[in-house]
């Protein structure tokens, strides 16, 4: 079955599993297998509308889902698939000749 490993930031949503495996020809089934499991996760990846929030990305193996067939990509049974939230914060470091 695929794997989806969720990120440690999710992982309150599902019992502090860092992976999930279920049944899935697709990503999107793959999602709904998940949110099924862990309906509680469901805001958090999917909107209202049911389409991927905006500051997630979606990963099979190397490679950014979008660079397929997005939600619909087709899974290998063996296949593994990593869910990348968006991090904000950090530090600007200024730079230019006014800095010392």
């Amino acid at each position: 079955m695929p794997r989806l490993l969720i990120p440690t930031p999710l992982r309150t949503y599902t019992g502090g599993a860092a992976s999930f495996e279920g049944p899935a020809e697709s990503v999107h089934d793959l999602l709904v297998s998940l949110t099924e499991a862990h309906p509680h996760l469901r805001s958090h990846l999917l909107d209202e509308a049911g389409q991927v929030r905006s500051f997630l990305r979606i990963y099979l193996e190397d490679t950014d889902i979008d660079e397929f067939e997005g939600i619909r990509t087709q899974l290998a049974p063996d296949a593994e698939v990593v869910l990348v939230p968006a991090i904000a914060g950090g530090t600007v470091i200024p730079t230019g000749p006014w800095v010392r």
